[in-house]
């Protein structure tokens, strides 16, 4: 994994991150939905636009991996939008970590998670909120092993279809105890 480089993402990543975004869904979920269903989502969610306007945005941060010179996966981060009562401005959101197919089980998902809750706790311990599909156990067995528990569900829209999306989060005081005990 020595070969494997993180980065904050720049404006000219744009076009790589919107690829690497609608591959990685498209390769993952895309069997679940129909034709126009993904389309739509992928259009909004994984355009060109979309990347520069997330890359713009100074209130997200994005961290591209590559290996050899190639981009292999990205994390955004940035406010929770996340539906829950307890979701308020000051609390951070892991809003995407996406990987190409070889580049799952690396460990390089692992260090993007690691350098997107770095910067949403730069500042000061903050709650971290993460939505993901319920039937992707993996990645809920992953956030578990990080401090994350469930805390709700609301329905995740992928064009006319609806898909049950849990709410996690792991509390500020978590962090700040981490911080503490590394001292």
């Amino acid at each position: 994994m020595s070969d494997i480089t993180l980065r904050r993402a720049a404006p000219d990543d744009a076009e790589i991150l919107a690829a690497i975004g609608a591959e990685t869904f498209r390769l993952t979920f895309g069997h679940l939905y129909p034709a126009a269903d993904l389309a739509a989502f992928l259009n909004d969610s994984h355009s060109l636009a979309r990347a520069r306007a997330d890359l713009a945005d100074p209130q997200l941060a994005v961290w591209l991996a590559s290996r050899g010179g190639t981009a292999i996966g990205y994390a955004l981060a940035g406010p929770s939008a996340l539906p829950h009562p307890e979701v308020t401005a000051a609390c951070g959101e892991l809003k995407r970590i996406y990987l190409l197919p070889g580049a799952q089980g690396s460990g390089v998902g692992g260090r993007l998670f690691s350098a997107a809750l770095d910067w949403l706790q730069a500042a000061e311990p903050r709650d971290v909120w993460i939505g993901v599909w319920s039937e992707n156990h993996g990645a809920q067995r992953f956030y578990a092993r990080q401090g994350f528990t469930q805390v709700g569900d609301y329905g995740f829209r992928v064009g006319k279809t609806v898909d049950r999306e849990f709410i996690l989060r792991r509390r500020a005081e978590s962090f700040s105890n981490m911080t503490r005990s590394q001292a």
